[in-house]
Parts: C-alpha cells; sequence; structure tokens
C-alpha cells in the first residue's frame, strides 16, 4: 500500500494537524515506511508462539478477588449538599 499526497492531507485534516505544502511528501515517505515495516511483521511466521507478558519467565502475580473496601457510603455523602438514602442528589441536566 502507497499513501499519495492526497491521502496525507486527509490524515492530516482528520488528525486535526496543520500540515504546510513542503512537509506533505516528507510525511507521505515516513507514513510509507511504516506501513512497510507492518507488512513486513505481517509476513512473520507466528505459529505455535506463546504470547509473552513478560521477556522474563515468571509466573503472573493475583490477588484474591475479595471486597477490601466499602461500606463508607455515611462518611462519603457527609458533605453532601443534598443526598437521598445512599445516593448523591444532583440538578436533571437531560430534558
Amino acid at each position: 500500500m502507497s499513501v499519495d499526497q492526497a491521502t496525507v492531507r486527509r490524515i492530516a485534516h482528520l488528525a486535526r494537524i496543520a500540515v504546510e505544502d513542503q512537509e506533505v511528501e516528507r510525511l507521505g515517505a515516513e507514513l510509507n515506511a511504516i506501513l512497510d515495516f507492518v507488512a513486513e511483521l505481517s509476513s512473520v511466521d507466528v505459529a505455535g508462539v506463546e504470547p509473552l507478558t513478560s521477556v522474563l519467565p515468571m509466573r503472573m502475580k493475583k490477588r484474591q478477588d475479595v471486597v477490601t473496601d466499602g461500606g463508607f457510603a455515611d462518611a462519603i455523602l457527609a458533605n453532601a449538599p443534598e443526598k437521598d438514602d445512599h445516593y448523591f442528589v444532583v440538578p436533571k441536566v437531560v430534558e
């Protein structure tokens, strides 16, 4: 895939980036180099390669899935200007 000058200008417009006319050719070359690198990566055979979480072999640190906080609704709502049960009351903003 090759990026032409019109595509560079469209990408710049979509990204809301001001690009001068003399920069378009250079940016097109950079985008083409990036796309060539991605195409090169796509040609690598990764069959049988396990995903990595670290470059060093180690076990994932896991914690118990238990509630360790909470039960402070009264303290949290103590400074609320208006509350109802255990909820903040705010003005309606959508009609």
